[in-house]
């Protein structure tokens, strides 16, 4: 199982210390030093079954800079804007097999 996260996230703190509980292993990715290219955030999205506009952190002041809450933009300058802007990435991600789960993280979802 991987987990794409930022250290100092509290609700990414959780999902890793809930993983943990499960006795999984698992492989953590701070896509902050280790930036997420272009393809890959495609793959992780399409395996997400969610659109690029629900991986959007809206709490994060790029989201407001960029007004991206009024802005009509294409899924594929959403996610260039979240390679360039990592903050805007929802988080944490876990990668279960094909499965990729954003956001608050439930483990009875990977069961």
């Amino acid at each position: 199982m991987k987990i794409l996260h930022k250290p100092t996230c509290i609700t990414c703190k959780k999902a890793i210390t809930e993983i943990q509980r499960m006795k999984t292993d698992i492989e953590k990715r701070d896509f902050f030093k280790d930036p997420l290219s272009e393809a890959e955030l495609k793959k992780i999205i399409k395996m997400s079954g969610k659109t690029p506009s629900e991986f959007l952190r809206k709490r994060d002041k790029m989201f407001k800079e960029l007004d991206l809450g009024n802005s009509k933009k294409t899924d594929s300058q959403i996610i260039k804007l979240m390679v360039k802007y990592p903050g805007l990435i929802m988080r944490p991600i876990v990668i279960s097999g094909n499965k990729a789960f954003v956001g608050k993280f439930d483990s009875k979802n990977l069961k």
